[in-house]
């Protein structure tokens, strides 16, 4: 699902390790770049979302279709 949209501060979840994660949008990158400690290839057409953990505070970067909105 491309179409999914984030901002800044949505909540949502994701899956790591085999568990789900729950924590927020801290950005949406939409160039080449580096965050979470790794190279990103990233465009308007194909963004990647920089997210944090609720639990452990760590960032990740996921695709769109990898975040979902969380549950409430």
């Amino acid at each position: 699902m491309a179409d999914r949209r984030f901002t800044k501060g949505d909540k949502v979840e994701w899956r790591s390790h085999g568990q789900n994660v729950k924590g927020a949008v801290e950005e949406k990158i939409t160039d080449d770049t580096e965050a979470a400690g790794r190279k990103v290839r990233a465009s308007d057409d194909d963004p990647q979302y920089r997210v944090t953990s609720d639990k452990t505070g760590a960032d990740a970067v996921h695709k769109p279709d990898a975040l979902r909105p969380k549950k409430q």
